[in-house]
């Protein structure tokens, strides 16, 4: 049995170690050896499961040839991988630059090429968005809780309404509307703006603002705006990149009239958690120099073996098809328990990226233990309010564990209502 003697004092790895109660197969969690469905895919990372064999040995393979090269060295590969993206992007986008590996700091890239191409300073976002977690994708995700502690000033930001019908901000209905969050955004230019406008970002979901899913029709409208006052498109496609809506990239399915300058990614492109983060774009906006935006791991050899294998899998096995194939049987599953249990409503979602709304916090605390009693991880937003449930499993589940999906979330409604009315009594 291996030790290690830490201050004269002996150490048990095997019984030590805490990372050994957790193992992950398929899209379960075993937490000391009760097993859970990950309805969370990890942190939204994990698109094909916990253990997706080809892309466990693509990186193990690469690690034991060397974990880590400068991207000065891995620029070859990049280019091969991005030949294995041509397929599923728009026609636009025909340009590529991998030198990150997480979110935040690929839509920094996407900001510092959009201000660099326009010689304009300022970014548009939407309420409730969110970018990322570094200082300057804090401040232009559209939210309070973030930033309320600190002071960051390194961008113009100027946020709109988000196109939330649900709750819609300027109380309209969505029959006669006519986009009003949309078409509002040239007062915003016009009136809140240095009249310095770079770019627009927009997540074609608003993930954390609570699953928001815009018209199809809103795309188009943006896009219009944006053409007429010279902004460029930034699709912060982190969250709904490489299969999750049903398309490849959102971008190139249901939010393909957005037509974007400019794509990020990151997320579920590492296929079983490995850090991965990228920018796509329109060929005439490759225009950084490689010190103007780069970091230590970025394109590192793991890193392009995971994305690698992972594109690999996804058309191996027909993951686009499966998603679009268990994404209707899951819409239908809670839209039938939202029926049956009035209390939770507005479903909503596409692919295997879904919601649904409780009437407060408290409720969502409540169901969240409740459900991981009934062997169930799920994770709410933290944005509007903070009531909504994600269920977004990985992309590999199948129709079996769809149904048991929706029958431990149908077990765990009926346990809520029992310890609601004890907690109430």
């Amino acid at each position: 049995m291996m030790t290690l003697e830490l201050d004269s004092k002996e150490v048990d790895l095997e019984q030590k170690d805490s990372l050994k109660k957790y193992f992950g197969h398929g899209i379960y969690l075993y937490i000391d050896g009760k097993r859970y469905i990950d309805c969370a895919s990890g942190t939204f990372n994990l698109a094909l499961g916990y253990s997706a064999e080809e892309v466990i040995e693509a990186v193990d393979k690469q690690l034991h040839r060397c974990a880590h090269l400068s991207s000065a060295f891995t620029q070859e590969k990049s280019k091969e991988i991005f030949e294995l993206l041509r397929e599923f992007l728009p026609e636009q986008i025909n340009d590529f630059w991998f030198r990150d590996i997480i979110g935040s700091t690929a839509n920094e890239c996407a900001i510092r090429i959009a201000q660099k191409a326009t010689g304009k300073s300022d970014i548009m976002s939407l309420f409730l968005s969110h970018h990322g977690q570094s200082a300057l994708t804090t401040e232009i995700s559209g939210n309070a809780f973030r930033r309320k502690s600190f002071s960051f000033a390194q961008v113009n930001s100027i946020k709109i309404p988000a196109p939330d019908c649900f709750n819609c901000f300027y109380s309209q209905s969505k029959e006669d509307c006519d986009f009003l969050c949309a078409s509002r955004m040239e007062e915003f230019i016009d009136c809140a703006s240095s009249g310095q406008v770079a770019a627009f970002i927009i997540e074609p979901i608003l993930g954390n603002g609570g699953n928001i899913v815009p018209d199809p029709r809103y795309f188009k409208k943006i896009r219009e705006i944006c053409d007429k006052h010279g902004i460029l498109i930034i699709a912060d496609e982190v969250q709904t990149c490489f299969g999750r809506t049903g398309s490849f990239f959102a971008t190139n399915g249901f939010a393909k009239d957005l037509r974007p300058d400019i794509i990020t990614f990151a997320k579920g492109a590492g296929g079983i958690g490995i850090p991965v983060a990228g920018v796509l774009m329109r060929k005439e906006l490759n225009i950084l120099e490689s010190w103007e935006h780069s970091t230590t791991s970025g394109a590192n050899p793991l890193a392009l073996a995971a994305i690698e294998a992972t594109i690999k899998y996804i058309k191996k096995y027909n993951i686009l098809d499966n998603v679009n194939k268990q994404s209707q049987l899951l819409e239908d599953g809670l839209k039938n328990l939202a029926k049956k249990y009035p209390f939770i409503f507005n479903v909503k979602g596409m692919g295997l990226m879904f919601a649904f709304d409780f009437a407060n916090r408290k409720n969502v605390d409540l169901f969240m233990e409740v459900a991981k009693e009934q062997g169930l991880i799920l994770r709410a937003s933290r944005y509007s309010f903070g009531l909504s449930i994600k269920v977004r499993p990985p992309l590999i589940v199948t129709e079996n564990e769809i149904y048991k999906i929706l029958e431990k979330l149908e077990s765990s409604l009926i346990q809520f209502c029992e310890e609601k009315e004890k907690c109430e009594l």
